[in-house]
């Protein structure tokens, strides 16, 4: 690699749902005078993802249960909320005030589920809060294919969204679903500098170019929901986002 470049897709309007992504993200690229070529990566926002597939709950219809109502007083979090958040997850891993850590559903362990009121519905929309996509992998894959169909060329697509994590302070853009690319990249064998095979070293890919993009999309009003990354190459066959998750028995924070 020579270099990368990342380009914003600045300029999409605010999605809904029902919307063709793919549409609109071509319509990115014109506006942006991009023509990508193979090995450009498309890393889109997880929110605009689940925005399109209408991953909506509307708080007021929600009945919290006994549970949910528990849980909700020890955390200090709205109980519709946290209905809302038992309903996306395996199980609780961590609870506190102001902190509710789960499993998802997926098997990601995050913050509320990945359930997300921030930069959801402009006031006075009511109570929406998004969920995160479905299977993230099945739809970077189905988006892939519709860009693939409409620009002639195979580019790799990753969904990404913020993540804490357990020992570090501070989110950081990470990879729930992928396609066309290899989520992880096993270095074991490979020599080092200095001749010496690396015995543990598995990279991981997607979640590099999650955040790397994420420096360009940022936090909060930047409104660049996706960016296309330039100058990646890899031999790896390609492997979804799942593959990054960890079994439980491998982890040692749960």
């Amino acid at each position: 690699m020579t270099g990368l470049t990342l380009y914003p897709l600045s300029g999409l309007p605010l999605v809904k749902p029902g919307d063709d992504l793919a549409e609109l993200i071509l319509a990115g690229m014109a506006r942006a005078s991009l023509v990508p070529a193979e090995r450009d990566v498309l890393v889109v926002a997880q929110k605009i993802v689940s925005k399109a597939e209408g991953r909506f709950v509307d708080l007021a219809t929600v009945r919290p249960s006994a549970r949910a109502q528990t849980l909700a007083l020890e955390v200090a979090k709205d109980p519709r909320l946290v209905e809302v958040i038992l309903s996306e997850s395996r199980r609780v891993v961590r609870s506190r005030p102001g902190v509710l850590i789960v499993e998802h559903r997926l098997g990601f362990v995050m913050a509320n589920a990945g359930v997300d009121r921030s930069n959801v519905s402009p006031p006075g929309e009511g109570e929406r809060v998004l969920l995160l996509p479905r299977d993230p992998d099945a739809s970077a894959t189905a988006l892939r294919a519709r860009l693939a169909a409409a620009l002639g060329v195979e580019i790799a697509v990753v969904v990404n969204d913020s993540f804490g994590r357990p020992w570090r302070r501070g989110t950081v853009g990470v990879a729930l679903g992928a396609a066309g690319l290899p989520a992880l990249l096993d270095l074991r064998g490979k020599p080092d500098l200095h001749g010496r095979p690396l015995e543990v070293t598995v990279t991981g890919f997607a979640d590099d170019i999650a955040a790397a993009a994420s420096l360009v999309m940022g936090q909060a009003g930047e409104a660049i929901p996706a960016v296309l990354l330039r100058g990646l190459d890899w031999t790896a066959p390609a492997a979804s986002a799942a593959e990054i998750v960890r079994v439980p028995d491998e982890d040692l924070f749960r």
